[in-house]
């Protein structure tokens, strides 16, 4: 009896735990979006206990990370590693009606008496991180800014746009330090009148991983694509060859950056590779050179719709990889292509999403 009105006691209504910093995230999962709950106190990040942890929680977290709608309600095991023995759980229970805005508004028990970290609560949320991407400059690490919303490409203010915020861009593409903040209205064509502007402003320290974290300012009230922000960032691809005057490669058409359709730059032209003798040697090669991962498959590129247009040209027909290489213009190659089309095209799934891992 006395147990029980202690953990009346114990359970709170508002602010407490998390009161001086607010703050969730999903960590060890394939993307921002999915993983072990953990929230942060005093600059120490804990865990929370799977304990009546249900949708309506999940739904709560999801909105605070603008993750859209919950999805499952996974054991935090799940994400490996496991949790630290040392890091402690901060939350026994959580309990949100499902309308709260933020998870430090649910009703919660913060006396943790019996949970380990083999219960840690785990959730997965509708959509994945934002993409981010540099468009119309001489190689994928220069160019105007896009971040991605719902499936759509916007661009981004250039209102406040600095060097702190191009160097978080930079480390998130995987791209070195940030170099300089040109305007995007160098990188012709400019952005169609249609695009829209998602973001006024960004404001970066300088820190964060991933441009999402920092603080943004999405009303845009005042901004044109005269206006768009630019980046470049210090590395790219060099070398001899096909692809010598801008070496680029990417993956198009996927559901992100790392997984797609394969195409490669030259002089300015994107063409696709056909698939003769595509395997995974070679896929290894690309997902290294895009900073991808390892490489988990070689699916037919027509998979990723639409089709390359067909006056797209192939610019390769084989590619022949030992697997070592950092670069895919450092393998032996067949130029010649006289027997292929876009239905043949070459496609690679590499393992990470974003280019890193958490």
């Amino acid at each position: 009896m006395a147990l029980f009105f202690f953990l009346i006691f114990a359970f709170c209504t508002g602010p407490g735990i998390l009161e001086s910093s607010p703050k969730v995230r999903l960590v060890r999962g394939p993307h921002r979006c999915e993983g072990r709950v953990e929230v942060e106190r005093n600059g120490e990040w804990g865990t929370v206990c799977d304990d009546g942890w249900n949708i309506k929680d999940a739904e709560v977290l999801c909105r605070e990370l603008g993750c859209g709608a919950a999805k499952g309600t996974p054991s935090g095991n799940l994400y490996k590693p496991l949790a630290d023995e040392k890091q402690k759980i901060f939350i026994q229970e959580v309990n949100c009606r499902g309308t709260e805005d933020k998870l430090i508004k649910c009703d919660w028990l913060e006396d943790v008496y019996d949970c380990s970290h083999s219960e840690d609560a785990g959730a997965i949320c509708e959509k994945s991180s934002p993409k981010v991407r540099l468009v119309r400059g001489p190689h994928r690490c220069e160019g105007r800014v896009e971040v991605e919303r719902n499936g759509e490409w916007g661009t981004v203010c250039d209102d406040g746009w600095n060097m702190k915020d191009a160097e978080v861009l930079c480390r998130e593409l995987g791209c070195g330090a940030a170099k300089g903040t040109p305007s995007g209205n160098l990188y012709k064509p400019l952005a169609d009148e249609k695009q829209k502007i998602f973001i006024q402003e960004v404001n970066c320290n300088g820190t964060e991983d991933e441009l999402i974290k920092c603080d943004q300012l999405e009303d845009v009230y005042d901004c044109s694509h005269s206006e768009d922000a630019g980046a470049i960032c210090e590395s790219f691809c060099t070398g001899p060859g096909l692809l010598e005057s801008s070496p680029k490669v990417r993956l198009v058409r996927g559901p992100h950056r790392c997984e797609g359709r394969v195409e490669v730059e030259r002089n300015g032209e994107w063409g696709t590779v056909c698939d003769d003798g595509w395997n995974m040697k070679d896929v290894e090669v690309l997902c290294r050179e895009l900073g991808c991962g390892t490489a988990k498959g070689t699916p037919s590129g027509n998979l990723y719709k639409p089709l390359a247009d067909e006056k797209q040209k192939i610019f390769i027909r084989e590619v022949s990889c030992n697997g070592t290489e950092d670069e895919l213009i450092k393998c032996d190659w067949l130029e010649d292509v006289y027997d292929c089309s876009h239905t043949e095209d070459a496609g690679a799934i590499c393992e990470s999403e974003y280019g890193r891992t958490q």
